[in-house]
This record gives C-alpha cells, structure tokens and sequence, in this order.
C-alpha cells in the first residue's frame, strides 16, 4: 500500500483559490503584496491586485502567505 503524500501548501491555497479571499504575501525582499490568488502551479502565484492588475512571483521569492481574514 502507497501512503499519500499531504501536501499543506497546495491545500491552502486552493482553499484560498476556492474562496477567493484576500491574501497578503509577503517577499524575501520585505514587500508585501495584497490581493486575490487566481492561479497557482508548482512554481509560481498569480495574484490579482487593484484595479485588475496580475502579478506572477515566483514561489522561491515568497517568505511568507496569510489570507487576510486571519487574525493577527
């Protein structure tokens, strides 16, 4: 029998994907962006900001992601 492999972070985000919640993500660079998940893959985020706009980043320049619903 094969054990299934979790996979926490795809989890997440289609969970943040499905509810199209707001999400912050912040950079390795410090900048956090803040906007709606359209896509995700293996190695990239698509995250819709105001007004629109599309930004890819690419998942090794993310430190850390938060839906914006989450208390601090």
């Amino acid at each position: 029998m094969s054990k299934q492999t979790i996979n926490i972070q795809d989890g997440f985000l289609f969970q943040n994907l499905k509810a199209a919640t707001e999400m912050r993500v912040e950079l390795t660079t410090g900048r956090t962006l803040s906007g709606r998940l359209k896509r995700f893959d293996r190695f990239a985020l698509l995250i819709e900001v105001g007004g629109g706009e599309e930004i890819l980043i690419y998942k090794h320049a993310v430190a850390t992601v938060e839906s914006a619903n989450s208390t601090d």
